[in-house]
């Protein structure tokens, strides 16, 4: 199992998680611990448990129903496989529910305040990092007793930009929000297109809510991949569908 970045603060575990290490065949293989994939519902099932497992031996795994927003939830209660909440963050101040972000291409951002035992994980594609997922998430684990100035962010995982062509519309769009977003966008060989820096525009907003500390994996998803799913690398082969790592932190009890 490749595990990105996995280590204790004090109280709190996480870790980033690729592909391998899990039961999954075929496209799936071997890690896949998306429930919303074609993949065999069981082989998923033990991928999620050997995730949990690896980081605290049986603290349930929770994802969401992620729709690209910028909401954040707090998390009271585990629930079942494939039955979370429509959201792209959530944060809890409970022991042993191990919060878990799906990925694909996605950057995937995970946040503790250990002092305070809070911990926090987004999904930050185009949509929601510009929607604000992440300051949302922040402003639950505050809700909930954390500091900004004490909390530690980490992004994980995603697509680099030499590999993130966009078109037009796309970069228009950040634009609009913000002329200074110019600088997260190169041209691209193609006429009209750019390269966006997802990583980079993530960090940028957390740097920008005060932080603590903000790391960057800076390993790329589409390029890796005996180590990760990719969606557009997927979609760029004609595959029917792909799998999905996750990036998952826990409370210790």
């Amino acid at each position: 199992m490749n595990v990105l970045h996995a280590k204790n603060l004090q109280s709190v575990s996480h870790g980033f998680f690729g592909r391998r290490g899990g039961v999954s065949t075929g496209i799936f293989a071997s890690l896949n611990c998306g429930p919303g994939s074609g993949d065999e519902r069981a082989d998923v099932i033990e991928n999620r448990k050997r995730v949990s497992d690896a980081l605290s031996s049986g603290a349930p795994l929770l994802t969401l129903y992620q729709i690209h927003s910028g909401n954040a939830v707090t998390v009271t209660a585990p629930w079942n496989i494939g039955e979370g909440p429509q959201a792209d963050a959530m944060v809890t101040n409970v022991p042993n529910i191990a919060l878990g972000i799906l990925t694909a291409d996605c950057a995937p951002v995970l946040f503790a305040d250990a002092e305070a035992k809070v911990i926090g994980a987004a999904h930050a594609g185009w949509k929601g990092a510009i929607s604000g997922v992440t300051d949302s998430t922040i402003a639950a684990m505050e809700a909930l007793g954390a500091k900004r100035n004490r909390i530690a962010a980490a992004i994980g995982p995603c697509i680099s930009q030499t590999n993130y062509e966009v078109g037009p519309e796309f970069r228009a769009r950040f634009l609009e929000s913000d002329s200074s977003f110019a600088r997260f966008f190169t041209p691209s060989d193609k006429p009209d297109h750019f390269r966006f820096d997802l990583e980079g525009f993530v960090a940028q907003r957390l740097d920008a809510a005060g932080l603590a500390s903000v790391e960057r994996l800076s390993t790329c998803t589409y390029a890796a991949e005996g180590d990760f799913f990719s969606f557009r690398r997927a979609t760029h082969r004609g595959e029917k569908d792909y799998g999905r790592q996750v990036s998952a932190i826990v409370l210790k009890a």
